[in-house]
Formats: structure tokens, sequence, C-alpha cells
């Protein structure tokens, strides 16, 4: 073959774009260098390639596990022309100026059902990994390209003479930003049963730059954890409405958890992380209407979830009762995106089965690192229950109070939920006393007239004292569900009983901060 200027290594799974990069190297005088099923490739599209094997003299080895881990090819790309001329020339290695390098499918592989680990070994990329970090480590000399979303830009730089040293560490760094989310992911899986490794290495693909954080001066992105997909936001069809804000994300993912906890059709509304309705029903439109009789007007510019598909008459009884900024379903109905057009401005969302995976932890920032801990899961109720008081709740109060303890858990702490017939009927939220909890609960039932007989409360912590038990004593509470611990249960059992309130021990608290 003729001399080239320079020599090109490609050797990627993901052929997409590959035609187009690959033509443009070779109208530009360079050699290509390749390795099996790439080489094949871009033999049955007409180009002249040069096979690793016959580069390096060297076949492939066990079943194509080596193919590239080769001085020459090494050697090649980890030259410093410069200062390692006399080594080259001994050694007959020639510089590789261009490595085209993606990697086996590891993440895809693991997210298949009935993936084995030897499926998921024979998957870890060891060649191409090498290639990448090597090309990277040397990119004032070689240009490391490892995502076909490039491969336009790396085309018109090329034929313009435009690599400069700049748009080289650009790309090195994309590289590396590569093999660090491969090989965690990697660790993650080889290591799923271990709570706390010595290290954790959280990555994520960016998914958006959203236009602002949680207020207009902070900036904001979102990133999706690789291998996580169905039933969250991340999943998410966008069916019509404006970009997804930091804060809508936030309250979308809250709503989300909260509805998809349930068995029967549920609804849940969520404003500001708290959820101020959320109600079960025979159907998603009984759910959805007794949700926002609980708090018509904190619902106001809030997001609405649901568990079950989303059908056009719930979707107009939304429009007819209410702003919302997000409407999200599992699965959304054509006759519920069509009567959406009617508020241009709604994000109608669909993210997929209901199974929500909570993740595996969750992760917050403070100043100098993170916190970790497992996701909170609610554990069934202790059978038989633990009851307390001389007073056993009816059945119907079972029921309820099972509700709001489940709803209670996706409150801001302090958290207390009145509930009455499968719909939260008045919630405080996030005060920095329980009694002023039980006191803003009370008063968001009366302002919407829904106090009555049978009403039921719950607590995601336990009572220090007994005011919070007399004050819901005023809002007619016969029932009360809380995790029980305090030194003064006592005092808090006695008052109950001094109310005729039924009340249940959880042995289990659940904040939410």
């Amino acid at each position: 073959m003729p001399e080239r200027k320079k020599t090109a290594l490609i050797s990627v799974w993901n052929k997409q774009c590959l035609e187009q990069l690959a033509t443009a190297l070779n109208t530009d005088d360079y050699r290509i260098l390749s390795t099996g099923g790439t080489a094949t490739t871009l033999r049955e599209i007409g180009l002249e390639v040069v096979e690793i094997s016959t580069y390096t003299g060297f076949p492939e080895l066990f079943d194509g596990r080596v193919k590239t881990l080769h001085p020459k090819v090494l050697g090649g790309i980890l030259a410093r022309p410069e200062m390692d001329v006399e080594q080259m020339q001994t050694h007959d290695v020639h510089a590789i100026d261009l490595v085209v390098v993606n990697l086996y499918p590891f993440v895809e592989t693991i997210s298949r059902p009935n993936c084995t680990l030897e499926e998921a070994i024979e998957n870890i990329d060891i060649g191409g990994i090498t290639l990448m970090r090597a090309a990277a480590k040397n990119h004032a000399h070689v240009l490391i390209v490892v995502d076909p979303e490039d491969y336009d830009e790396v085309c018109t730089r090329i034929t313009s003479d435009q690599v400069d040293n700049e748009y080289r560490r650009k790309m090195a760094a994309k590289a590396f930003r590569a093999t660090t989310a491969y090989d965690a992911a990697i660790a993650e899986y080889l290591t799923s049963q271990q709570s706390f490794p010595e290290r954790l290495t959280l990555t994520g693909n960016l998914q958006d730059v959203l236009r602002y954080g949680e207020n207009p001066h902070q900036d904001a992105a979102f990133y999706r954890f690789v291998g996580k997909s169905g039933g969250t936001v991340s999943n998410r069809i966008q069916h019509q409405g404006k970009e997804l804000s930091f804060n809508n994300i936030a309250d979308t993912d809250a709503a989300l958890a909260c509805a998809t906890s349930f068995k029967e059709p549920a609804c849940a509304i969520v404003k500001h992380a708290n959820p101020c309705g959320v109600a079960i029903g025979a159907n998603i439109k009984t759910a959805y209407l007794k949700a926002f009789k609980c708090d018509p007007t904190s619902a106001f510019g809030g997001v609405i979830a649901f568990n079950n598909p989303l059908d056009g008459e719930t979707m107009a009884s939304i429009l007819e009762n209410q702003f919302a900024e997000v409407v999200v379903a599992p699965s959304v109905k054509d006759e519920s995106v069509e009567i959406a057009k009617k508020r241009k401005q709604l994000r109608l969302l669909e993210v997929g089965s209901p199974d929500i995976d909570r993740t595996e932890f969750n992760v917050r920032t403070v100043s100098g690192g993170f916190l970790v801990q497992s996701a909170d899961r609610l554990t069934p109720l202790q059978q038989p229950l633990n009851v307390v008081t001389q007073r056993t709740p009816n059945v119907t109060e079972i029921t309820d109070l099972e509700f709001a303890w489940n709803v209670a858990q996706f409150v801001k702490s302090n958290a207390i939920v009145f509930c009455k017939d499968g719909a939260t009927k008045g919630i405080g939220a996030g005060q920095m006393n329980r009694v002023l909890s039980v006191r803003i609960a009370h008063v968001r039932a009366q302002e919407e007239e829904l106090l009555g007989d049978g009403l039921v409360m719950a607590s995601d912590a336990f009572f220090p004292f007994r005011d919070g038990i007399d004050e819901a004593a005023k809002a007619g509470v016969t029932a009360v569900i809380q995790p029980g611990g305090s030194i003064r249960d006592d005092e808090v059992i006695a008052a109950a009983n001094e109310h005729g309130m039924a009340m249940i021990f959880t042995g289990e608290r659940h904040f939410k901060h």
C-alpha cells in the first residue's frame, strides 16, 4: 500500500457512524490499523485496512482476549517522537497518531435479566480500555476518540488541520471519564453484596443541562446513573411541556416514590418535596379527586403522580381543577395526551413500569465528603399489631392507619399525617417540634372541612411529650400509629387512654430530612 502520513488505530464495539469517520481518514492520507470485527466492517465499505495481527506479526489469542496488547501497538501510542525516536527505530515501533476506541458493552450485558457471572466477566474490556488510557496519557501526540457523537467534529478538525492542544486535552479528559465510569460499573457489579466498600465511586451520564438549580443563580445538571432505567425520572418520555427544572425533577421523583408505594390505584400530589395530598381509590381519577381535596391551595403548581396508566378522564379532571407543573404516570394513554394539549406548558411524562428502584443507597453531600445510607423501606407491620392502649383500633381504623403510616415515610420530619377513608386529610411537615406539626395538620384539615369521626394519625417518630396527643384529640383523632420508644411513652399512652384513642407502636422510625 502507498506510504501514508499518519496512522489511525480503530477498534470499536459500537460501529455507529464508523463509515463516515473511516472514509474521512482514508481520504486524509491515514493508514488504518484495526482488529477483527472492526476490520471486517471497514473492508465491507471498501476501505483498505491493516489487521493488528499482521502489523505486530503476532496472532490474536484466547478467543480475542489478547489482540492489541503488544509493544508495537502500545509503544506506538505512548512514544514521544521528540525524545523516543532512537528506541522506536531500534524496535521498529511506528507512531500512532489517532486512536478510536469504544468498549465491550459491560453495562448493557449485566442489565439483562438472565446475565450470568461468566457473561459479565467476558464483557470486561481489557485491550480497549488500555488503549484509551495510553492514548489519553500521551494526548500531546495522540488524539483519543471514544464517543461516536464526536466523529463529526473529529472529521472536521482533521480535514482542516485544527487538532490543537486544547482539543486533545479535552478529548483525553473525556476518555478518562469513560474509563472511570466503566471501571466503577465493574467494581459495583463485583461488590454488589458489600454494603460499604473501602472506596465508593458514583458515576452517571449527563442527561440534561438544566436552566438553573433550586434558584436562578445556581448552575445545575441532571445525571443518570449507569445501568438504571425503568420507572424512573431519568427514563421519562416527555409528551409535552417546558423543559424540566431542577425542582421539577426533585418533586417528580418524590411524587413517584410515594404513588408507586401503593398496590391500589393511587395519586400523590407533591409540592416542595412534600406530599400535600395522597389517596387511593377504585381508579386513579377517584384517587386524584380525593388527593386534591386534601389541600387544593397547596396543590396549585404541584407535581401529580400516579401508579397506573393515565387516562383521558383523569387528565380532564386535572385540567378542570388546578394548575400543575408536572403530571407523571407509568404510561399515558393517547386521549390524555390530546387533552393535555389544552395546557401547552404542562409537562406530561411517562416513565415506564412503576417498579421503582429507590436505589440501593441514598447519597447526600456534606462539606468535605458525602453520606451514604441504604434506602428507607417500610417494613410490614408486625402481626399481631402492638396495640399499647386500652382500646384496640377497629378494622376501618387499622386500614387507614396502615395507609397513613405509608404516607408518613415520604413527608419531611417531623412528619404528621391525618387520614381517613384512604386519603390524607391534613399533613404537618418539616417542623422543629412534633406538636407544631400536629397543629398544622389540624389547621389544614379544619380549613378544608375534612375533620370528622374516625380520623387517624401517623407520626414518623415517637412523641416526646403527651402534648401531641392532646392536640390530636382536639382534631377528633381516634387512632394513632407511631414508632414508640420515648422515655415518656407511659405518659403518651395515658393521654391516648384519657381521650379514648387506640394506639399502635411499630418499633420502626421513618425520619426524612
